[in-house]
């Protein structure tokens, strides 16, 4: 059995590379990513500066591999953040079913209809901007994405044999939930976290584009690509460099949780097989 396709080196390697560039910026970015002069404003590609500078003269190369720190770690964050929420809710509505379950699907289902980016807008929007606003919007944009997942999985798990064992020997709803259910899911999980956090990485650049996250003039990757909307025109990098790191780094999450889930698919199949 193959444990690795192309397509799933070939994600490994992109991430690996945006991954290891944003975490050792303070070591490899040759110029201070908030350092301007204006007199060099808008400069071209150069030996001083590779990717050139931006509008206040800032060097862009140190600009945007610092912005994946801010990215990335917001991404997680909101992604474990709602992926909490998520699997709290789905366990006890698949679990408990009745009212429990009606009450949470109603609820999802009242999120989940509504549009996902004009609904971060409105909570960004009410509560301010700021990194708080915006981890707040998108969790409350993603959670139930989770919830139903898990209560799918849960619904199917609990009709197992395995459960119904450990209902005759007395364990409680705890013990089963947490200690036999809840494991029995984390391989669908890692996929959908995984998955989750590639949209959440473009969540995160969307708010900080629109203004409703992190605010100049921190080097974040959607803050960047605001920045130079009056400027691409003119020097299409200061666009382009962000934006692409953006497309990578998502593209190359998706691909990877895709490799995951068909690994995972063929690891149980195998031991179906061999059951």
């Amino acid at each position: 059995m193959r444990l690795m396709t192309g397509k799933m080196k070939l994600a490994l390697l992109i991430l690996s590379a945006i991954l290891l560039a944003s975490i050792l910026a303070p070591v490899i970015a040759p110029h201070d990513p908030l350092a301007g002069d204006l007199k060099r404003a808008l400069e071209g590609p150069s030996a001083e500066h590779l990717l050139g500078t931006d509008n206040i003269g800032r060097d862009l190369l140190s600009r945007t591999l610092y912005g994946g720190r801010q990215s990335v770690v917001l991404a997680l964050a909101a992604t474990a953040l709602s992926m909490a929420l998520g699997f709290a809710l789905g366990l006890f509505a698949g679990y408990f079913g009745g009212s429990v379950d009606i009450v949470i699907t109603t609820v999802s289902n009242i999120f989940q209809g509504l549009p996902g980016l004009t609904l971060m807008i409105a909570v960004a929007g009410l509560w301010g901007q700021g990194v708080k606003s915006m981890l707040a919007a998108i969790v409350i944009n993603s959670w139930t994405g989770f919830s139903r997942i898990v209560r799918g999985e849960v619904m199917k798990l609990k009709q197992e044999n395995f459960v119904d064992g450990l209902r005759t020997a007395g364990a409680g709803h705890g013990r089963i939930l947490f200690l036999h259910i809840a494991p029995n899911m984390l391989g669908t999980l890692c996929v959908v976290f995984a998955t989750r956090v590639a949209g959440n990485i473009i969540s995160v650049a969307s708010m900080s584009f629109l203004g409703l996250g992190l605010k100049p003039p921190v080097p974040d990757w959607g803050v960047m690509i605001n920045d130079a909307r009056q400027y691409f025109r003119q020097r299409p990098l200061l666009i382009l460099a962000p934006g692409l790191c953006v497309v990578l780094l998502s593209l190359s999450i998706n691909m990877a949780a895709d490799g995951l889930r068909d690994w995972l698919d063929t690891r149980r199949d195998s031991l179906d097989g061999n059951a």
